[in-house]
């Protein structure tokens, strides 16, 4: 009876604190408040700055900004010899790692920061909520975080544009630099520069788009020859009303036909202009693949693991190092960075190796005493082991104690001889006495 009692009471607590988000009376108490103003779209997200053009840019772009966000970034502390031994437990590894604001995790933070560097050349990171006042002290912790737009350079502040959560709008602030994070493209020369390979690309492409959209536009480019002279302004008038006539019968028929006189010439001009626009849009886009270090074949993602290895190393370690520098100077202090803690990336090197080649490589190193064990577990992201031997350059499949008798047995060491000392321990000194004279019990 007691157990079923007890069961009753939880099923009443449950019912009684059981919600439902259509039936709860926190809904009306909602529809009722003034929530601020809405949009049909998300007002905090990148809009590129380029036109029509961004069908081919704007695929770069992004995809340049998820593989930087996919090589994680916190906020660790090391050891004397500077090696990562744990992750803090900061609000700064927090936005970091879990969530940066209300509207973005932490991978989608670091991919709206990469496409805006990568399109307006620079960006600042702002830290929106912190524990202190960053005009009173540079030891805060931050809590929130978005990417902000640099409008204004000063000597010692600069006024940015950032979405602020709590209006909904987007609004203007004057920030000092010290607290605020500026990052500025590393491939700002070939992709922000007005002479830069990516702008020249661009103005090609908005040619192009120019010609197609006139060639593909309902216009006829006609040419009409009367079959009479149109040096007077009757035969112009007349000539006017001609044209007029064929171009109202061919809007006005359902299949776009028009009659002309047997006297009447007709010559169409609508054919394809012959330029080098594309061949020109060509080279220019494999020039942009190998300027920003990457091919063809990383963009439609069937790289082989070495052309991979070289788009990370060239393309995206400069942008990922630099955002982590970065934050490393601005939101730690140097009492803090003496104190061990850091901002670091963690690029995974083995990405595109099997387990097999992983574990290849990494008992080659270590057997052939170029690496030590903790030295490989830092290559891949893992904490360094406790065993003090995982500190050690050498080959494990070699037992030290056996290595060190065959050391001994190869070069044996000659003690002398001291005077009074037998030659072979636990020996009597020989007599030179024949046994003969010497008594029975001696020889017993």
């Amino acid at each position: 009876m007691a157990e079923m009692k007890q069961d009753g009471m939880k099923l009443g607590q449950r019912l009684k604190h059981a919600f439902n988000a259509f039936r709860g009376k926190d809904q009306e108490k909602i529809q009722r408040q003034d929530l601020g103003p809405a949009y049909y779209t998300r007002p905090d997200r990148v809009r590129y700055h380029f036109g029509s053009e961004q069908t081919i840019l704007a695929s770069i772009f992004t995809r340049i900004a998820i593989d930087a966000a996919r090589v994680p970034i916190r906020h660790v502390r090391l050891d004397e010899y500077d090696r990562y031994i744990a992750d803090i437990d900061s609000g700064l590894n927090y936005c970091l790692t879990t969530e940066a604001n209300i509207d973005q995790t932490a991978k989608a933070f670091i991919q709206d920061y990469v496409m805006s560097m990568l399109d307006e050349g620079v960006v600042a990171g702002v830290p929106v909520d912190t524990t202190v006042s960053p005009y009173d002290t540079g030891s805060f912790d931050i809590k929130t975080m978005r990417t902000a737009k640099v409008l204004e350079w000063m000597p010692e502040h600069v006024r940015v544009e950032l979405y602020n959560d709590r209006t909904g709008k987007r609004e203007s602030l004057i920030l000092p630099k010290s607290s605020v994070a500026i990052n500025e493209n590393p491939l700002y020369a070939v992709m922000n520069e007005p002479i830069s390979t990516l702008k020249r690309l661009i103005y090609k492409m908005s040619l192009m788009d120019t010609l197609d959209e006139r060639n593909s536009s309902s216009k006829l480019d006609l040419i009409i020859q009367m079959p009479f002279d149109l040096r007077t302004e009757t035969r112009r008038q007349e000539a006017e009303k001609r044209r007029q006539d064929i171009e109202t019968q061919l809007m006005d028929n359902k299949y776009g036909i028009a009659y002309a006189s047997s006297t009447e010439k007709v010559t169409q001009l609508n054919r394809a202009v012959e330029n080098k626009l594309m061949e020109e849009i060509e080279y220019l886009t494999s020039m942009l693949y190998s300027q920003l270090g990457m091919t063809k074949e990383v963009f439609e993602g069937n790289a082989d693991p070495q052309t991979f290895r070289h788009y990370m190393s060239r393309t995206i370690e400069p942008i990922v190092s630099a955002i982590s520098d970065e934050f490393n100077r601005k939101f730690l202090t140097k009492t803090a960075r003496s104190q061990k803690q850091r901002v670091m990336y963690f690029p995974n090197f083995f990405e595109l190796a099997t387990p097999d080649a992983i574990i290849s490589l990494g008992s080659q190193a270590v057997q052939s005493e170029i690496a030590t064990k903790n030295e490989i577990r830092q290559l891949i992201g893992l904490k360094p082991a406790e065993d003090e031997r995982a500190d050690q350059l050498m080959n494990p499949n070699i037992n030290p104690q056996k290595a060190g008798a065959a050391e001994d047995m190869a070069a044996p060491e000659e003690v002398p001889m001291e005077e009074g000392v037998p030659e072979e321990e636990g020996m009597e000194p020989q007599d030179d006495t024949p046994v003969g004279d010497l008594p029975i019990s001696a020889i017993l």
